[in-house]
Parts: C-alpha cells; structure tokens; sequence
C-alpha cells in the first residue's frame, strides 16, 4: 500500500528494521533506514527515537557559543585573531566539530545502512579532534612553561629586586619539562588516532562490548591531556597569592572536579543503558540514556570552557612574567604551525581512517542497502 505523497514515513517497531539499526531496550520509534535527506531532516521536528539525541547536540552549539566570545570582550583581551587566541580558536573548532557532527549523525543515519556507519565513523573523529583541541588549550594556557609567558610591563630586570622565593620557586618540575615540551602534543594525537581506529572498529568488530570500549577508549585522551591539568593541581600557583591572576585561576580546580564529574556521569549512562534498560519501550523516545549522555557530555565541556577562561584571564591580568626568570620556557608561543597546523594534520589523519572504514561498510552493507532498495520501491516512485 503506497504511502500518501507529503505524508511522514512510518516509525517502525525493533522488530521491523535490520538488527544494524536495533539499540538496545529502544523497542519503538525507529525510522526506515532508506530515508530520504529531506525525510532525515523533517524527523528532527517529530518523536523519533533519534530526536532527542539530535536537540541535546545541536542546541548546545549556540550555548557553548554564547560562552565562548565573551573573552574577546574583556578587558585587555588582544584582537581575537591575535595568536595569542589560536589555541583558543581551535579548541572552539574541537567542540563545534564535535557538537555539530553528533546532532547530524543522529538526524542523518537513516539514509541507509553505509550512511549510518559514516555518520558515526565522522562522530568518533570529531571527539579524538575536540581532545587534541582541549589539549592545545590547555598547553598554551594551564602549562607553566608554554610560551605564554609576558604579557607586558615588566622584563627579566624589574624581577631582579623580588624576593628570592619568587625566583627559586619550586613551581616548575624541571623532569616534566622533556615531557611537556616535547612529547604532550604529540602523545595527545598519537592517542586520538588511537581512538578513532578503536570506535571505528566496535562498529565491525567487537559489537558485545562495544559501548563499554568506547567509554573506556576515551579515558586514555582524558588522563594524556589532562596531564597540565593534574600538574597545576599538584604544585604551586604560578601567580602571587596577592595578585588578580592568583584569583581568577583559583577556579580553575572547581571546574576541573565539576569537569570530570559529569564525564563520570555520561560514562555510567553509557554504559549501563538506565533507564530503557530498567523499563524496555517506556523511554524510546524522551528520556533514554543517550539523551542523558548527551546532556552531561555538554555540560563536562562548558566546564572545561569555564576552567580555560579562568586561566586566559589569569594571564591576561598578570603584569610580570608568568614564571620566574630561571625556569622560563625556551618554547615560543602559539603560532599557525604549532596550532592550526597540528589540527589540520590531526584531521587529515583520521579523514583517511574515516575514508577507510567507509570503504569496509559499504563492503559488508552495501549489498543490504540494496536489498532493502529493491524490497521498498515506494519510496522512489513518484506520487498520483
């Protein structure tokens, strides 16, 4: 029976769609997995079993914005296309991408089987992308010793009359500086990929267990790019006890706890599947647990947003030298290269996996989506 021509496509039961598409204890409100672009983005104006997934992504973009351009506005704050604001840049682009790509692939996956695969395939890039952008951010503004390191009244001689603590401060860890100089950065998209090749892999690969993988997987780039974080956490302040930039960055600790707090959260909804699993077919279209993931994972980043600002403010308001002159880093600052370059390499990195494992899906689904072409030929046929 052909379909009425304007009419929504029908939502279909677990039991009415390929095993590929089922999630469990979701029992209704799947949509056909031949649907048509326009159909994918009618249905986020619909309850799908997708819809809430897509408004938890796709609303938080314009939030983290709003967020986001207030530093341009500070005072003191140089022009936003200085390099002082490149790690800051890519860190927006880290989380848009990541915001961004999610919605659409919840929105979009019904295209096909192949599309679907795709879609997540993006997905699973854009988080190991927005960990790198994190860990930029974090370099340049939560690590003692990269770069950022004058901001302008004062030089090497004005500090020569400070007292002698401020000069022997036992802030910087010299054994860390190999690392931090060195090897942060690169660990940071050594392990990214890493990720990108793991996720991809539980949609061929490891299916039994593939939310616990994935959760997990990404705790490897939370504790490498986190490393400046703990290391600020477990030393002195850089900034006299005295000073505004002491206080601004004394925030820094509570939005990290509150950070890490809500990523702990995201994970045990992952993970555990409550409350579909508590109640199979009750919460298929609001309220599941991909929502609630999507709603902490958001809320972990504007906190991550908020911990960065902190310290942004912190150097912006320091008058001297953030560190003393005896443990200054011989490392520039940001520039094109050391910031946009990497991400760009980064990206070019896990396009080609991307790439890769699309060309695996339409191997193994491809001949499905075909199938499923032949069986529903209604929805080409042009309506009378």
């Amino acid at each position: 029976m052909l379909l009425k021509c304007g009419q929504p496509l029908p939502l279909l039961r677990h039991t009415d769609v390929p095993p590929r598409v089922i999630e469990n204890f979701i029992l209704t409100g799947y949509r056909f997995p031949n649907y048509s672009l326009k159909d994918c983005l009618l249905s986020a104006f619909r309850p799908t079993n997708e819809t809430g997934n897509f408004w938890t992504h796709f609303l938080p973009v314009f939030v983290f914005s709003y967020y986001f351009v207030d530093v341009f506005g500070w005072e003191g704050a140089p022009h936003g296309d200085s390099p002082f604001f490149y790690p800051f840049w890519n860190y927006f682009i880290g989380v848009f991408c990541l915001l961004m790509a999610s919605s659409m692939a919840h929105l979009l996956n019904s295209m096909s089987l192949v599309v679907r695969e795709v879609c997540f395939f993006v997905d699973y890039g854009t988080i190991s992308a927005y960990t790198v952008g994190s860990s930029l951010a974090y370099y340049y503004y939560i690590h003692p010793q990269a770069g950022i390191v004058e901001t302008g009244r004062h030089n090497r001689s004005d500090l020569k009359h400070e007292p002698t603590e401020a000069v022997t401060s036992s802030y910087a860890i010299p054994e860390f500086s190999v690392f931090f100089e060195n090897l942060y950065i690169p660990s940071a998209c050594i392990v990214a990929i890493i990720c990108v090749l793991s996720c991809c892999n539980t949609r061929q690969r490891w299916r039994k267990h593939r939310y616990v993988i994935r959760t997990l997987v990404f705790l490897l780039p939370f504790l490498v790019s986190s490393t400046p974080v703990f290391y600020r956490l477990l030393t002195r302040s850089p900034y006299s006890s005295t000073s505004s930039s002491f206080a601004a960055s004394s925030s820094t600790s509570t939005f990290f706890y509150r950070h890490c707090f809500w990523l702990v959260v995201s994970a045990v909804f992952n993970i555990s599947k409550v409350p579909e699993r508590l109640a199979p077919g009750r919460f298929d279209i609001w309220g599941h647990s991909h929502q609630w993931f999507h709603c902490c994972t958001f809320l972990s980043i504007l906190d991550e947003l908020h911990m960065i600002k902190s310290e942004v403010r912190a150097i912006l308001l320091s008058p001297t030298l953030l560190l003393p002159p005896s443990t200054l880093s011989r490392l520039p600052g940001p520039t094109v290269i050391s910031t946009y370059g990497v991400m760009l390499l980064l990206q070019t990195t896990i396009i080609s996996i991307i790439v890769w494992f699309s060309w695996r899906a339409n191997c193994i689904y491809g001949p499905q989506r075909d199938q499923l072409a032949k069986e529903n030929p209604k929805k080409h046929m042009k309506c009378h």
